[in-house]
């Protein structure tokens, strides 16, 4: 039992404190978290129109950046190396979805990367279309699968949350390549990741 009721993140004091993952083997993960930023029609217009294509890209860079910041952000995050980001914005009829997954073999999960991600870039729609909608807003941030680790697999309900197609990952078990979003290099032996839409870090 930890300290505190069953929160990891307090010491036998009940002080905050880092939670202890040496022990814990290197292991391949996936998180994926969605949002939506709801605004009015203006708003809308806005992000379709011909400077929208820019603000939707600075959007996905937000999330690039902010999956990468995530421990710089949020208190007792690990920071850990992002084999990749993936972010995916969607302009409908009702708002602006955005879809982040995020990829690692390290000791720890990715689930706060992809929420920080879908936050980030969510916040930079919000700040596009303020001028014409200062009731835009963030909402329905929520974790839509994780996978790898001791606790496994797991998948919010599809009732939940109105998802595009393809939010929840088919490609659970594979690895990924060379390619990373936050430093350099991959592991040996991983094969390449499976293609999405949306920006991928650099």
């Amino acid at each position: 039992m930890t300290a505190g009721g069953g929160f990891r993140h307090l010491d036998e004091h009940g002080r905050a404190s880092m939670v202890d993952v040496l022990s814990k083997p290197p292991t391949y993960r996936v998180a994926r978290a969605s949002c939506r930023v709801r605004t009015s029609s203006a708003g809308l217009r806005l992000l379709r129109g011909a400077a929208g294509a820019d603000s939707v890209s600075t959007a996905r860079t937000a999330g690039l950046e902010g999956a990468k910041r995530t421990p710089a952000l949020i208190p007792l995050c690990h920071p850990i190396r992002l084999d990749s980001v993936l972010v995916d914005i969607s302009i409908g009829k009702a708002g602006v979805t955005i879809t982040a997954t995020a990829r690692t073999v390290e000791r720890t999960g990715v689930e706060m990367e992809a929420l920080t991600a879908c936050a980030c870039a969510a916040l930079s729609i919000v700040r596009t279309v303020l001028s014409v909608d200062p009731g835009a807003c963030l909402d329905d941030l929520v974790l839509v699968h994780k996978s790898g680790g001791r606790s496994g697999t797991w998948n919010r309900g599809r009732d939940a949350l109105s998802l595009p197609p393809g939010s929840v990952p088919a490609d659970e078990g594979r690895h990924p390549g060379p390619h990373a979003s936050g430093r350099p290099g991959g592991r040996p032996g991983a094969g390449p990741p499976p293609r999405h839409r949306g920006g991928r870090a650099s």
